[in-house]
């Protein structure tokens, strides 16, 4: 890939590009706004968007009474806002400042919208991201139930009597007529250790999942009992293949991005300013000094 071609990929340039363009929209949209000034503007671009958005809402167009209604409220809005600058609430208001520097991050989120993920980008955040994606350890096995509350202190020795024979059989016995009956299936196919551990209880599970494969094996303790157990099949962990979670990967991509979108641009500004906090030291190395 030609150095041109890396840089159209690079989601830090497009942060940058992207970023430089939106600030001067917001610049030359707010130029020159003074609260002085008595005139307020309603373009046919804004009242295209108040149209926009309630047929967004409600599914259809506007009736000239409710686009009517519309404007007269951007037009109290607008009145209102230009008063409330005048008189500054802008500044000590702790709603208003926390909603202006939630927009800000809105900023942010915005910018990482507008990058679109390469199937490369996403495949390279599976294989950073294993454990959020990967599919588990599957495992295909059968098992005898052996009964504490029916044997009681048999039932150690019965477990252990049962697994010597069945070790030493080469032929497969008839297992259903073996052991005790119990509620859950005696053969369980392609089950993660998860929904081992539902049935079975977490120790089992775990311990299962160490076992060898084809031979039968024991004493495992239940939360019901103890078990033979003999692993027909196991599959092991595995990364799915793209198409298997490439909306699940693109959520978290863009989630990934704007985070760090948020984090750049918040640095970018805070590098500018010089923080004075009475008698705190505060990182980034910036000076202190008491007031």
């Amino acid at each position: 890939m030609s150095l041109l071609k890396k840089l159209l990929h690079e989601p830090l340039l497009h942060f940058l590009v992207i970023g430089a363009l939106l600030f001067v929209f917001y610049g030359l949209k707010n130029e020159g706004l003074n609260v002085d000034d008595k005139q307020i503007i309603i373009s046919q671009d804004d009242i295209t968007y108040l149209s926009k958005q309630w047929q967004r809402k409600w599914q259809r167009p506007p009736s000239d009474i409710e686009l009517q209604s519309l404007i007269e409220h951007q037009i109290r809005e607008e009145v209102m806002y230009r008063e409330a600058l005048v008189l500054g609430f802008e500044h000590n208001d702790p709603v208003i400042r926390r909603r202006l520097a939630q927009k800000m991050s809105f900023i942010a989120d915005d910018l990482a919208e507008q990058i679109a993920p390469s199937d490369e980008d996403l495949i390279s955040y599976l294989h950073d991201n294993k454990s959020q994606f990967e599919l588990p350890a599957r495992l295909s096995f059968v098992h005898i139930y052996f009964s504490v509350d029916k044997r009681g202190a048999k039932a150690t020795a019965d477990a252990e009597s049962l697994l010597a024979q069945l070790q030493h059989t080469e032929e497969h016995e008839d297992i259903t007529i073996l052991g005790d009956a119990f509620m859950v299936s005696q053969q369980q196919n392609q089950q993660s250790e998860q929904e081992v551990a539902r049935l079975f209880g977490s120790d089992f599970a775990r311990e299962l999942f160490e076992q060898n494969n084809h031979i039968w094996q024991g004493v495992l303790r239940s939360a019901y009992g103890l078990h033979l157990v003999r692993i027909e099949e196991k599959t092991p962990a595995k990364l799915p293949e793209l198409d298997q979670v490439k909306d699940k990967l693109r959520n978290a991509w863009l989630a990934e991005q704007r985070a760090t979108m948020n984090k750049n641009l918040y640095e970018s500004f805070r590098s500018q300013y010089q923080v004075i906090v009475q008698g705190q030291v505060i990182e980034n190395d910036v000076s202190i000094s008491s007031q």
